[in-house]
């Protein structure tokens, strides 16, 4: 590898745990009013159709979108709610995950992203010497993987270390911080530890954009003030060390529920491709059949859109506030994943059926989503929520023309 890769990282002693992130800790995933969490069996006629009253599902829609999530997530009521759950001796995840789902409040994110995710555990006690120890783990990793010569790599590990270090610059190009020389070093440590320790994949691009919002958010622990004005060249590497730890680890615990979709031809993502392009004609079949009168297939678009979970396609400073909705959803996001995505594209149906392939095809790589605020973002999820609840075609088609009106 280059020069850089000898940079040393912030390490100890050079030893090697062989216990990784494992499989992601059992999630509850009962939600109780509210928005709620969306992993319902299709066994259960209920929840499968929509309610009798339309009107019941416009008031849904409308208690989200009218509650625009700089509001939302940091109204006085919530934040109360917020500060109870996460207070008690043990948090009790399907309540947080229920508040989570509608937006966190940027201060209570990282200690809820934690333990959504399962690296932190619920029980207060127990929490700082598991941190601990997770973090004095990824450490030794770093030094076992990361803080060797190139002599000591395979020729493949050699390669994906280049490429990662490839790719690293290019992560959010448009926001400045990611640009820092260190800020790109971190990127690359996570990453190379990451792909080593889970060979059934390695690194896929993509997964670069996958660790933007974790670190952005475990920054946040110590840097105020828009990301714009952000700088780590001050922060001691005990810090970064550390943060980098919880990006590694709640980067694993991410990618421990959808793990096909980064092995060799990505069947996972291919997958739910096709059943959003199947979801779309159930939904709106106008728009479907143009797409493919027009010969435009869903993996030109939409495989992007998976592989980085809308990272690329909307302002960044949306992201964290969509994540939220990702973590709450917990092993259920995979197949949420389709309604959101769904509600996404058809946010341009119109627009949509007037283009011909090659103009879909420019719509749909440059999104007019550049002046996006929550609010379009509370719509689109708000509309993926009423469609995951009604599933039928017949209550999808009344359901998506009740969320136009």
């Amino acid at each position: 590898m280059s020069k850089g890769s000898q940079e040393r990282s912030p390490s100890y002693q050079r030893s090697f745990s062989q216990n990784d992130a494992g499989t992601s800790d059992d999630m509850d995933k009962s939600m109780e009013g509210g928005v709620r969490n969306t992993n319902n069996s299709d066994g259960n006629t209920t929840d499968n159709k929509l309610t009798s009253s339309t009107s019941k599902n416009d008031d849904a829609a409308k208690e989200v979108q009218n509650s625009a999530m700089g509001t939302r997530a940091t109204d006085s009521a919530r934040v109360t709610k917020f500060t109870k759950e996460l207070s008690g001796q043990m948090v009790i995840l399907e309540r947080l995950r229920e508040l989570a789902w509608s937006g966190v409040p940027p201060y209570m994110r990282p200690n809820v992203w934690r333990l959504l995710l399962g690296y932190a555990p619920p029980n207060s006690d127990r929490r700082e010497g598991v941190l601990r120890r997770k973090r004095l783990e990824y450490l030794d990793c770093v030094a076992q993987f990361y803080d060797i010569p190139d002599t000591e790599r395979s020729a493949d590990e050699i390669n994906m270390l280049r490429q990662i270090a490839v790719d690293c610059p290019r992560t959010v190009p448009d926001v400045p911080f990611f640009l820092q020389a260190q800020v790109q070093k971190s990127l690359e440590r996570i990453l190379y530890t990451w792909a080593i320790r889970h060979p059934a994949s390695g690194y896929v691009q993509g997964i670069n954009d996958l660790v933007t919002p974790f670190l952005v958010v475990f920054l946040s622990e110590y840097l105020e003030g828009s990301i714009d004005s952000w700088s780590i060249s001050d922060m001691s590497s005990g810090k970064i060390s550390n943060i980098e730890a919880d990006c590694y680890w709640c980067l694993s615990k991410l990618l421990d529920g959808m793990q096909d979709h980064y092995t060799f031809a990505q069947p996972g993502i291919q997958r739910l491709v096709f059943k959003l392009k199947e979801l779309v004609r159930r939904i709106d079949e106008p728009v479907s059949r143009h797409m493919e009168d027009q010969g435009l297939e869903y993996l030109q678009f939409a495989f992007r859109w998976f592989n980085c979970l809308l990272i690329r396609e909307i302002p960044f400073h949306l992201v964290t506030r969509l994540w939220d909705t990702y973590l709450a959803e917990g092993d259920a996001l995979p197949d949420f994943l389709v309604y959101i995505f769904a509600s996404f594209l058809l946010t341009w149906s119109d627009e949509l059926q007037k283009l011909d392939f090659q103009g879909m095809v420019m719509f749909l790589q440059h999104l007019p989503t550049q002046n996006w605020t929550y609010q379009e973002l509370e719509t689109v999820l708000s509309r993926a929520y009423i469609w995951h609840k009604a599933k039928t075609c017949t209550s999808l088609y009344v359901a998506f023309y009740v969320s136009r009106t």
